[in-house]
């Protein structure tokens, strides 16, 4: 990965952001985002897979090989949940100097029902030695990055990968996964940035040693240079985002709005505790006020938040600021590092408040 000169985005990243999409910010609206308004991040080429021939390969470090075809596996008890999954990258192009990558902005985020197995008695019907350390999941989507070919493939330890709630899934929101959301077969690690979420999956794999694949050792670390390992990317900052108010200006997307009474509304979520407050400012941050919460969608999804703003005229800024039961609170400004992950700086919206008439 390298930094970019200027503020300007590249053809590479705008290459990039055309395969990929945020969620609008409207549909925050929703407790669970329909299907066409999830975020999606494709690292590689969507493969071409044949449901029919498709089969999950479960080996390595275990006491008995398995084979399941996608009959086999929905043929196993079935755990539908929802789920906010939110891509490591979200805010990357409000850092500067910009790491050049997908130039996310606040909206690499949603909440699906995905439906599934759960991967821990697939693990106990294995057999997992007590050597094992980590479980690997390899994906059949294949390319290049950090002059590194490969296919995609991350892993989880031992101890992670046997809770209860981590799925094998193959539908979202009550339909088949598409291709672009990994079909037929893909992991949902609820609480950890999307990364770790592995499409298309084609294996499964115990393993006695730390997993030192590209997308594990090299990428998705913070660090403050290229020459150093840094911190593993794993569970997701609390981060909280609102519905803009009123209606946009169509390139620079600020808002205006009439005098008046403004239900300001929007989804708060934390991947390490549950969201305990969320507060509101018009004033770019100086001075906040407590949201009021709503109920959360999911034990591992966001919650809704309102605030009722009385919009007199004038220029706003307005931000939402969130905090978890752990203590942790987004930053008012974001926290660089050399890949640009986990920037969970809060919202800024430009609002114009018109005088009455």
């Amino acid at each position: 990965m390298a930094i970019a000169d200027t503020s300007e985005i590249t053809l590479a990243e705008l290459q990039l952001s055309g395969r990929n999409h945020s969620i609008p910010l409207e549909a925050l609206r929703h407790d669970i985002t329909p299907i066409g308004l999830h975020y999606l991040l494709t690292h590689f080429d969507i493969p071409e897979v044949d449901a029919d021939t498709w089969q999950l390969e479960v080996g390595g470090l275990v006491e008995k090989q398995l084979t399941l075809s996608l009959a086999d596996l929905q043929a196993r008890p079935p755990l539908t949940m929802p789920v906010t999954l939110e891509c490591a990258g979200n805010g990357r192009a409000l850092i500067e100097p910009r790491p050049m990558s997908q130039p996310w902005l606040q909206g690499a985020v949603g909440t699906a029902e995905w439906t599934g197995t759960p991967l821990a008695p697939l693990l106990e019907e294995a057999g997992v030695a007590a050597e094992a350390k980590e479980i690997v999941f390899s994906g059949l989507d294949r390319g290049i990055q950090g002059d590194s070919e490969h296919a995609y493939e991350r892993s989880l330890p031992v101890a992670e990968a046997m809770r209860d709630e981590i799925l094998l899934a193959w539908a979202i929101n009550g339909q088949p996964l598409p291709p672009q959301h990994g079909f037929p077969l893909r992991l949902i690690v609820p609480g950890w940035y999307g990364m770790t979420h592995v499409k298309w999956l084609r294996s499964i794999a115990a393993v006695a040693e730390a997993f030192t694949g590209w997308q594990q050792d090299v990428a998705y670390h913070v660090r403050e240079s290229e020459d150093e390992q840094g911190e593993p990317v794993t569970r997701i900052k609390p981060r909280s985002l609102m519905v803009p108010p009123g209606i946009p200006e169509f390139l620079s997307r600020t808002r205006f709005l009439e005098p008046g009474p403004c239900e300001v509304e929007g989804r708060a979520w934390s991947g390490r505790a549950p969201i305990s407050r969320v507060e509101f400012s018009d004033d770019g941050g100086e001075t906040w006020a407590d949201a009021k919460l709503g109920e959360p969608v999911g034990e591992f999804a966001w919650r809704g938040w309102s605030y009722g703003w009385n919009a007199a005229p004038g220029e706003y800024e307005l931000c939402c600021r969130a905090t978890d039961e752990a203590g942790s609170v987004q930053p008012l400004a974001p926290e660089w590092n050399w890949d640009g992950v986990c920037n969970n700086a809060v919202q800024r919206v430009q609002v114009v408040v018109r005088a009455a008439e």
